[in-house]
């Protein structure tokens, strides 16, 4: 009383359209048409990395700053409110 496996007719090996969309989030640029990941390696000198590690921190800064301020705010409203 073995159940034979019905084939489906739906086939879901076919791609219709490449999803490697720039915009979502799994956007991937170095990726090739077959699917396959290009192998690129950034050639960065000591100088260009640390002028990048300070633009991110440049760019992060005021966020970062503005976290710490509004919860400094926060725990002083506290600890003046339960005073």
């Amino acid at each position: 009383m073995s159940k034979k496996r019905r084939d489906d007719d739906l086939d879901t090996t076919t791609t219709f359209a490449d999803m490697n969309v720039e915009g979502f989030r799994w956007y991937d640029p170095v990726l090739k048409k077959d699917g396959k990941r290009r192998k690129e390696k950034l050639n960065v000198s000591r100088k260009e990395y640390w002028a990048m590690v300070k633009g991110m921190i440049l760019a992060i800064g005021p966020y970062i700053l503005g976290a710490i301020l509004v919860f400094g705010l926060v725990f002083l409203g506290a600890y003046f409110w339960l005073k």
